[in-house]
């Protein structure tokens, strides 16, 4: 089993940044593409971005430029770097680990981001 934990969320201004962080534990080893994902009210829960255990990512395109997704496997921990944030952005970000075989999904309790002046 994988236990993640997200954290860094909270109220920033339009144009501001944020950084959110994923700690991962448990069986971390079967993990291979970890990612983000949002989801707004009345909304369904979209992609952000991904990263796979080699570090090649993939982005939403509506924060292609914007948001950076980095991976620190020796501490089993994944980021988000969201900058020149947007109301749009506004979420509960959820943080997504997949085993190497594909057979089992994770998923974080999920932070809030608000972008609100």
């Amino acid at each position: 089993q994988v236990q993640l934990v997200e954290s860094g969320g909270g109220l920033v201004q339009p144009a501001g940044s944020l950084r959110l962080s994923c700690a991962a534990s448990g069986t971390t080893f079967t993990i291979n593409v970890m990612g983000w994902y949002r989801q707004a009210p009345g909304k369904e829960r979209e992609l952000v971005a991904l990263i796979t255990g080699g570090g090649r990512t993939n982005y939403a395109d509506s924060v292609e430029g914007r948001f950076t997704i980095s991976r620190d496997n020796a501490n089993n921990t994944m980021y988000l770097q969201m900058n020149s944030l947007k109301p749009e952005d506004t979420a509960v970000y959820y943080c997504n680990a997949v085993t190497r075989d594909y057979s089992r999904v994770y998923w974080g309790q999920g932070t809030q981001v608000t972008v609100s002046s």
